[in-house]
């Protein structure tokens, strides 16, 4: 696993921590709050029901100092006594709330068996609860609750004195037992005393906590996983591009979340860096065969220009004009470089269309009228009006290659035709340049705006680098258009160009 993956895990697994704590916090707190103000309540269940009545037969029988000593001596047996004033019987210090939801209770009738008032065979008059904080501490020890039992069950060798010497005329110990033992009975069955060995609370409450963390763990190691796996992928195959190896390695891996949409973003970089070199390399064998000719054909003029002094002005003649042959294609090289690399001016000049066509058709005329070659402009009334933004040298200098390259592929004395034509309300203007030329192949269609392209049926002689269509495609996808070629039914190609335009106002 590398560094992002434990970075990704310890991120995650104290994120986890923090809410687990938070939440487990809260819960604590509440728990505490619940538990404090349960604290306050009246001990209701059964064994304090048991605990009650021994108290209080106690003091019925033996008054307030036999009770007292009954609590003195059984220490665990945490029953309050308080009289009318609200002194406890053995100056224990009782919650003002407790007592007072005690002498609630008594006055609603709500606790007869929890919550007793009664007067003691001395004339005392005592009010005895059990509060919940105590929780009837006497069953955690079984000298306590072998004591209670007794006291319960009436007999005279663990009374307390008083207790023994009272008159027969007390209730007989099975009637006096009956409720206490059945509430000694439910007690166990509930669970008010341990019968057998329970589970620590402080581990009990550990489980959650232990719980939590495990889950935390595999959660934020699936997690991790998940994020670090494509970005190991996505290093790997950054260092195999590097090496070279531009081959695509999220082709077949679903899309559906951002880091593999990012894994097919690279594979289409990839692709684009491979057709961009592949573009160059052969970019630069043509270069050098489109140069080996006029060099060679330099060299042979320099040669017989040095055996034939005679035809010199004849060598020097051939010499200019591979020279000017070579300028030519140096700079529609340099042309086409820039602008595939994307280094021209920002397009951000407004011209009209027609205006341009008029100058490009203009000047087309003068070059093919050597050849009896005409070329006519034709296209909607409103073109006139039609703008387009953009360069408008560079704009001109694509539709004039086009232009002549249909003059360069019509027969002499041909027709060269420039239509054009508003599209889609006036927000896209077409032009079509038509020639009678022999055409493509159809199967060279989709290759003629390639760099040194030459279509298998162009003759040999004809002048030219295969550069022009190639630098016109570049220049109408700058302007935001398209450009396609194809080949007219009654023969000769036509090629295409739309591009977006506005209308004025």
């Amino acid at each position: 696993m590398g560094r992002l993956f434990w970075k990704f895990f310890l991120c995650i697994l104290l994120a986890q921590f923090a809410a687990t704590i938070g939440i487990g916090g809260t819960f604590w707190l509440k728990n505490r709050a619940a538990q404090q103000e349960r604290l306050l309540d009246i001990d209701t269940s059964p064994p304090a029901q048991m605990a009650i009545d021994a108290a209080a037969a106690t003091l019925e029988f033996g008054g307030s100092n036999a009770l007292r000593q009954l609590l003195v001596q059984t220490e665990h047996l945490r029953v309050y006594a308080v009289n009318a004033q609200g002194h406890e019987l053995l100056g224990r210090h009782v919650q003002p709330a407790t007592l007072a939801k005690a002498r609630a209770m008594r006055a609603q009738h709500m606790g007869r068996r929890v919550v007793r008032e009664l007067e003691g065979a001395d004339g005392v008059r005592l009010l005895l609860f059990l509060p919940y904080s105590e929780h009837f501490r006497s069953f955690d020890t079984g000298g306590a609750r072998d004591t209670l039992q007794a006291i319960v069950m009436g007999d005279p060798r663990t009374m307390p004195p008083g207790r023994a010497s009272a008159d027969a005329s007390a209730p007989p110990p099975g009637a006096m037992a009956s409720a206490p033992l059945g509430g000694m009975n439910g007690m166990r069955d509930m669970g008010g005393m341990p019968s057998g060995p329970r589970m620590m609370t402080p581990y009990r409450s550990f489980i959650p906590v232990v719980a939590a963390t495990v889950a935390s763990l595999l959660f934020a190691f699936l997690l991790a996983w998940y994020f670090a796996r494509p970005i190991r992928d996505l290093r790997l195959a950054f260092e195999g591009a590097s090496s070279g190896d531009l081959a695509p390695r999220f082709r077949n891996k679903p899309g559906g979340d951002e880091l593999n949409d990012l894994g097919h973003d690279f594979d289409r970089m990839t692709g684009r860096l491979q057709n961009l070199m592949d573009s160059q390399t052969r970019l630069l064998h043509d270069v050098s065969h489109e140069l080996r000719s006029p060099l060679a054909r330099l060299q042979a003029a320099i040669g017989l220009a040095h055996q034939q002094p005679e035809k010199m002005a004849a060598s020097m003649e051939r010499i200019e004009r591979e020279s000017v042959r070579m300028d030519k294609l140096i700079g529609e090289l340099l042309t086409l470089s820039r602008l595939e690399a994307a280094a021209v001016n920002p397009l951000s000049e407004d011209f009209s269309i027609a205006d341009l066509l008029h100058d490009i058709v203009e000047d087309a005329r003068y070059e093919a009228g050597g050849r009896q070659i005409s070329i006519s402009l034709s296209g909607d009334a409103d073109i006139g009006e039609a703008i387009v933004t953009g360069q408008a040298d560079l704009l001109g200098r694509a539709v004039e290659n086009v232009v002549r390259n249909a003059i360069k592929h019509s027969p002499d004395g041909g027709a060269v035709e420039v239509a054009t034509s508003l599209l889609d309300g006036g927000r896209q203007v077409r032009i079509a340049v038509l020639d009678q030329g022999p055409g493509v192949a159809a199967a060279d269609l989709g290759a003629i705006f390639e760099p040194f392209f030459r279509a298998s049926n162009t003759q040999k002689s004809t002048d030219g680098h295969g550069l022009g269509l190639a630098i016109a495609q570049h220049v109408i996808g700058a302007h935001g258009g398209t450009i396609t070629a194809g080949n007219r039914s009654n023969g000769g190609l036509s090629v295409e160009m739309i591009l977006p335009a506005k209308m004025p106002g």
